[in-house]
Formats: C-alpha cells, structure tokens, sequence
C-alpha cells in the first residue's frame, strides 16, 4: 500500500506540472523567420532585437513585437499639386522602405508604416510644388532621387531606410494638353 500510495501522490505532482507546462510553453517560445526580428519588452522595458530562430520569452513578463524586414511597398495616392510655374498636375508616386532597426521602428514611432506614407505624401507635394513643369516632365529620375533622399533622412531616426521613389504619373489637366497639343502642330 505505501507504494501505491507514493505512486498516487507521484501522479498528483506530475499530471499538473505537465498540464501547466502545455499552458505555458507556447506562450513562452516564438520562432522568428529569417526576415524578421523579435522586440522584446520585459515588464515594459526595452530589452532589444532578437532573432532570427527560436526566442524564449517569459510568460506574463515579456511582450515581443514582431518586426518584418523585408522591402515594404507604399503607393502615394494620387494628389493635385501646383507647380512652381503654377501649373496644376496630378501626381501619384510609389515609396520602396524598410526596417533597418526594428528598435527604433517600435520605440521612436508610434506606427512606421503611416508616419512614412503621410512623410511621403507631405514630401511629394512640396518637392514637386518647387520644380517647374518641364523639369516634372524630362527630370524625373532627378526629382525621385531627390525624394528618395529628403524621406530617407527624414525617416532615418525612426529605423526606415528609404531604398527608392518613384513618380509613377504626372497628369496634366485637360485644357494645358489641348493648349500643347495645338503648339505642337
């Protein structure tokens, strides 16, 4: 009888510690791919960038923001803007960015992906506001590096590194393509 008895409070032990253990561990482990990193927060204190692989984190304790690395693609919708010729044209553009410091992207920022577009957005418009028509027109692999370069600093302190702008369309309004149009011929 004692043995069985040992047994029983044995299996007590056991049958609760392997039940919290399957509650626990999959709040405790996470596996990062190798694009992305883990910002791990410990009871509201920045501990850093982990990954990628597998990450232990305390339960209850740590919180782990799941950064992605890869190139992130944002389209500027389409805006009216007047040139420094006060021409108006409609604009549309496309922003290629990535986290170059995911710290910096969850810490510094409150949300990277907006503040980038609405940078962007802000950034377009006053650029092009500055070039004359014909330069929007012939210049414009000038005028994206510039953007690229005026966001790119811009966004440097919060971990985006801008890697390409590109003005897809330049849109004239109706009456200024009748009006080169018939000085064409």
């Amino acid at each position: 009888m004692p043995l069985l008895e040992g047994l029983v409070r044995l299996v007590g032990w056991v049958i609760p510690l392997v039940v919290l253990a399957i509650i626990i561990l999959p709040q405790a482990i996470r596996i990062l791919r190798e694009y992305e990193r883990g910002v791990i927060f410990r009871l509201g204190k920045l501990l850093g960038a982990k990954g990628p692989g597998l990450i232990f984190l305390i339960p209850i304790v740590d919180r782990m923001v799941r950064m992605d690395l890869r190139v992130v693609t944002i389209s500027v919708e389409k805006q009216e803007v007047m040139t420094r010729d006060n021409v108006p044209v409609t604009v549309d553009a496309v922003v290629y960015f990535r986290v170059v410091d995911p710290q910096a992207a969850v810490v510094k920022v409150e949300n990277f992906l907006k503040a980038t577009s609405l940078m962007s957005q802000t950034t377009l418009r006053s650029v092009l506001g500055q070039a004359p028509l014909d330069d929007l027109l012939s210049q414009r692999e000038s005028i994206n590096l510039k953007l690229q370069e005026i966001i790119d600093r811009q966004t440097e302190p919060w971990g985006v590194k801008v890697t390409a702008v590109e003005v897809k369309d330049v849109a004239l309004p109706d009456t200024m393509k009748r009006a080169m149009a018939k000085q064409a011929e």
